[in-house]
């Protein structure tokens, strides 16, 4: 079970270092995008779509990562003052009652519209945007899978904390 906890968050780890690489990508993408359009009125479509897969890339992948860090937003006035066994408990609950129903209704309802763009190898609407529009749709149901991982790896931890805790 521990090595499953370490593979899921080896994972997770070295995916959102990746991508967090892209934030900075997408600072000198805009501002070269900004620099052509208002310094020398020249359009840079793919660049600025680039700046859009890039967005896409840092919150669909880096969700799982920022889940494995605890950092996303949360209501704790109360959970901040319960016991490690009581937060753990809570833990668990909320993964299996809410982040596993919705990253599997996100993966399931995702298929179909993946397949479509698939299908069809949708690319983007503009002149001389970047073709792979399929490619950043993929995202939706990859993000389900790691985002679910990342969930059940927490969960095994917080159970092997709790049979820790109550070995002790």
């Amino acid at each position: 079970m521990s090595r499953f906890v370490t593979t899921a968050d080896a994972l997770t780890e070295g995916l959102g270092r990746a991508i967090s690489w892209l934030t900075f990508a997408m600072v000198v993408a805009t501002m070269i995008v900004v620099v052509l359009r208002y310094g020398f009125d020249v359009g840079a479509v793919q660049l600025q779509e680039s700046v859009t897969y890039m967005h896409a890339l840092v919150f669909m992948l880096g969700i799982a990562y920022a889940l494995k860090h605890a950092s996303h937003v949360r209501v704790d006035l109360v959970y901040s003052r319960l016991s490690s066994r009581a937060r753990l408990l809570i833990d668990i609950t909320g993964h299996v009652v809410a982040l596993f129903p919705v990253g599997l209704y996100i993966l399931i309802g995702s298929l179909d519209y993946v397949a479509a763009s698939w299908h069809v190898k949708e690319a983007s609407a503009e002149v001389g945007g970047i073709p792979g529009v399929y490619l950043l749709k993929t995202l939706i149901p990859v993000m389900a899978v790691l985002l679910m991982l990342q969930g059940a790896a927490e969960i095994v931890r917080a159970l092997l904390q709790l049979r820790s805790a109550g070995d002790g």
